[in-house]
């Protein structure tokens, strides 16, 4: 059968079967892959040609790279904490003092004072310094010798010989340490030379021989020493800035003409050295044993002062305090800076009492003879660690 109209010839089914209808196609949405429908249907218009895959989607280019730029995020850079901060010049301090130590290690002058013999006191308790202050011009030039008033060479007889000579007592115990002058004028035996001043086994037989009749005068067994020129006396005083002393009275040597105002004053280099060597004045009407009463105040001070914040927190003093004590000072052979700084905190309580200074109990006024019993009460309390009688004290 066939129908009229526009249908161009096509025949239609018969009637009264019924019309199958087609199932409609699915049309892949854009952006998704693969439709269950796939399989079963073809896209239309494609007449059953096989489905490509499309290409794949194209990727972003990454942005541009700057030069040396490798890739990776900018680093931040880290602050340096307190901590960081605070150990870093925690290490610097411990460089700088290790840099000192090997410096004056090396730089200090030695000197063979201390050497064994026969009949040479045994080691006893707490450790003994000898402490020497020369009055050697050496090394000193005629403008220096003037500023300082030390007179020449010729004039003091020449050589070397000792304004003050010390005993330095360290306890290993409680008990205070002592700081000890003995008299230059003492009469006592020297070494192969009979009886003379006991400055006099200097000039003799320089630090070895003194530090022979100390020994044998006193009985105590002397471990390590320590001795300083004129020079470098003034030199290590001006290094400082000098140091603060309350003078009592006004101070007028006859023999130099050193004069010295009473009152709280910083005393500078030749300063200091006439108070430490005044024997001849009003101010010091018992001769020798006034100085050296002068000499333990003012080593109290000086060792205050360097050991203080002020000299060693400030540039200005302890670097010129470093480049002079190398030459300033001489220790024996066998002493170390260790040791010197072991002495230096032991008589830090000089000036506040926590150390006793003492003179070697005498008979007179001129401080030529020791009293005998006295004397042994002082020195076997230093050997034996114990305190010092107040009948054995001389201040």
């Amino acid at each position: 059968m066939t129908y009229g109209g526009d249908d161009r010839g096509r025949r239609m089914p018969p009637s009264g079967r019924p019309r199958r209808h087609q199932p409609a196609q699915m049309m892949p949405l854009p952006g998704r892959g693969s439709s269950p429908y796939d399989e079963r249907t073809t896209p239309m218009g494609h007449g059953g040609a096989e489905r490509r895959p499309g290409p794949p989607p194209r990727r972003p280019e990454p942005p541009a790279r700057r030069p040396m730029d490798d890739g990776r995020p900018p680093r931040r850079r880290k602050r340096w904490g307190f901590g960081k901060v605070l150990l870093t010049l925690l290490t610097v301090f411990v460089v700088f003092l290790a840099g000192v130590w090997v410096y004056l290690e090396f730089s200090i002058n030695r000197v063979d004072a201390l050497a064994d013999y026969s009949g040479r006191p045994v080691a006893a308790e707490g450790t003994n310094w000898l402490i020497v202050g020369s009055d050697s011009r050496d090394g000193l030039t005629p403008e220096e010798q003037e500023k300082l008033v030390t007179g020449d060479s010729k004039a003091a007889g020449g050589g070397k010989r000792t304004d003050t000579i010390m005993v330095a007592h360290v306890p290993d115990n409680s008990t205070k340490p002592t700081l000890l002058s003995l008299p230059r004028d003492s009469q006592v035996a020297i070494p192969g030379h009979g009886k003379n001043k006991i400055n006099a086994a200097f000039s003799i037989g320089g630090p070895t021989l003194l530090a022979q009749t100390v020994e044998g005068a006193t009985g105590l067994r002397i471990d390590h020493y320590a001795e300083i020129g004129f020079g470098g006396f003034a030199k290590i005083v001006d290094a400082i800035g000098g140091v603060h002393m309350c003078v009592e009275k006004p101070m007028e040597d006859t023999m130099t003409g050193i004069k010295i105002e009473p009152g709280c004053q910083d005393l500078q280099g030749p300063q200091a050295l006439g108070f430490v060597r005044m024997r001849h004045s009003a101010a010091t009407p018992r001769s020798d044993l006034d100085r050296v009463a002068n000499q333990r105040k003012f080593i109290g001070a000086l060792v205050s002062e360097i050991g203080s914040p002020g000299t060693l927190l400030n540039p200005f003093s302890l670097f010129p305090l470093l480049s002079t004590a190398p030459d300033a000072l001489t220790m024996d052979s066998g002493d170390h800076v260790h040791n010197l700084v072991g002495l230096a905190l032991a008589m830090r309580g000089i000036s506040s009492g926590g150390v006793v200074t003492t003179t070697v109990p005498v008979t007179s006024g001129s401080a030529e003879n020791w009293d005998k019993t006295k004397s042994k009460l002082l020195f076997d309390a230093l050997k034996n660690d114990t305190e010092i009688p107040d009948s054995a004290i001389l201040t």
